[in-house]
Order: C-alpha cells, then sequence, then structure tokens
C-alpha cells in the first residue's frame, strides 16, 4: 500500500464517521447495500417456509428491513409458500394472501408494534390481524409477516424469519 492509498483512506474516515452518524444520510442505505439485504432476506423466507411446512400451511411470507429509529424506506422480500391466495368459493370471494401479509407488515411500520397488538384501532388499510412481527435490530426496524394459517400459526412463521434477521441487522 503506497502514502497515497493511506493518506486517501484517512482523508476518507471523517466523512464516513459523519455518514454513520448523521441519520439524515444515505450512508444506512449504503450499509444495508453492503450487508446484502437479498441473501439475507432469502435465509429468513426459507426459514419461514421451513416453519410452514412443519405447520402444514401454506401462504405468503414477507421480510422488510427499516434502516434508522423510524420507518421511512425500507428493503423488503416476499416469498409464496404455496398459495398467494385462497380459492373463490361460492360463500367467499377468497384472500389475496400478498395484500394480508403486506397488510401486517405496514401496520407494524406505522406502530412498531406486532401487527394486531391492538395499541391503536386498526386505520384504513389495516386489518388488525395478527401474524406479523417486529422488532428493533443493531441498525434498523426488523419485520416479517405470513399469511395463510391461523394467527397464531403465522405469528410463528413470522418468528421463524424475524429470528434470521436480527442475526446481523
Amino acid at each position: 500500500m503506497t502514502k497515497k492509498h493511506i493518506l486517501r483512506g484517512l482523508l476518507t474516515l471523517p466523512i464516513i464517521a459523519f455518514l454513520m452518524n448523521n441519520p439524515s444520510s444515505t450512508a444506512q442505505d449504503t450499509a444495508t447495500a453492503d450487508i446484502g439485504f437479498d441473501k439475507l432476506a432469502d435465509k429468513a423466507l426459507a426459514a419461514m417456509k421451513a416453519r410452514a411446512g412443519e405447520l402444514n400451511i401454506k401462504g405468503v411470507a414477507v421480510v422488510a428491513y427499516a434502516p434508522g429509529s423510524t420507518v421511512q424506506s425500507w428493503s423488503s422480500k416476499m416469498l409464496v409458500v404455496g398459495n398467494l391466495r385462497t380459492p373463490t368459493t361460492e360463500k367467499n370471494k377468497g384472500d389475496n394472501l400478498l395484500a394480508i401479509a403486506y397488510t401486517k407488515a405496514s401496520e407494524m411500520a406505522e406502530t412498531l408494534k406486532d401487527s394486531g397488538s391492538g395499541v391503536r384501532p386498526p386505520l384504513t388499510g389495516e386489518t388488525g390481524w395478527q401474524g406479523g412481527v417486529t422488532s428493533k435490530g443493531k441498525t434498523g426496524q426488523l419485520i416479517a409477516a405470513f399469511s395463510g394459517g391461523a394467527s397464531a400459526d403465522d405469528v410463528k412463521v413470522s418468528r421463524a424469519g424475524l429470528a434470521i434477521l436480527a442475526q446481523q441487522l
């Protein structure tokens, strides 16, 4: 390594430190990209799929990561675990399981509590259904939601995904 490379590195350290300590910066977004959210999300979704298989349920899994202490933006990924929707019958118009999973996630993004927590009445667009879990991670908010089973089972599946996210984020 030359003196030029060392000097360049030393000059960038204060800039990096500033960006990492400035919550309005895009450094957090860069940090998320460096972590490889897609690969980590794939692992979390695989854990959710495995747990759903153990519980013999099908549906849709969603994981998301929002840098910082409030949700202003997020990276998310979903996986269909058997069914994107439930069948339409004469008595039931069917359920869009992807929409329900993202509704759970959006409620958690706003409340920073598990979906269906009852901390307030559901807003328009929310269902108030349980099945999503969230927690504060090392660098931001972690969200996992599943829709397709009974609420208690959806929570079990979501916890499997959240555990993977919490290992690194």
